[in-house]
């Protein structure tokens, strides 16, 4: 798997692009609003600063094809306003992990649906994924929802946290 350059993917109304330090602001917005933390555990960003250096993290674990996170924007505007990534990839079993936020002012608007479209197609199109998990809280219902439109099957409770397990099989795998 390799993640450079950097694969921008569009959809309808969406560009997904590489986050830059540009996003600083935006990242914190994401990282610090009690709403999108509220399922997701991750430590609350306190300052600008904190987003920074999440930031570089990111980019660091992109240029090393560790993970890969794209900034969802409107393709009206460059303006940050959520991220997807694939994360805890598992390259020996072609494995990775979806994770996505979005600010709660754009949420209900089918735009995390259109970009999980996107980055699914890419993780088994391009990085050839045998399977796609997700791991969330079950308090996170909209979340569940998302991806049980995306055909995820529910595949148990993660044995550390408690979280639910959802799997998504590469459909070129069973052919």
């Amino acid at each position: 798997m390799k993640f450079t350059p950097f694969p921008n993917l569009s959809t309808e109304r969406l560009s997904l692009r590489q986050i830059n330090s540009g996003d600083e602001n935006e990242i914190f917005l994401l990282r610090s609003d009690e709403r999108v933390l509220e399922f997701i555990d991750i430590a609350k960003a306190e300052t600008v600063e904190d987003a920074a250096k999440f930031i570089d993290k990111i980019n660091i674990n992109i240029a090393n094809n560790e993970s890969i996170m794209w900034a969802i924007c409107l393709k009206d505007s460059p303006i940050l306003i959520g991220n997807i990534c694939f994360w805890n990839i598992i390259k020996e079993e072609l494995i990775a992990e979806i994770g996505y936020s979005l600010l709660p002012e754009f949420q209900g608007r089918g735009i995390m649906q259109e970009a999980v479209t996107k980055v699914i197609e890419y993780g088994f199109e391009t990085m050839h994924l045998n399977s796609i998990v997700a791991d969330l809280d079950p308090q996170n219902i909209k979340s569940i929802k998302l991806l049980e439109r995306n055909a995820f099957i529910y595949t148990g409770k993660s044995q550390e946290d408690d979280l639910l397990v959802y799997t998504l099989k590469n459909p070129r795998q069973s052919l």
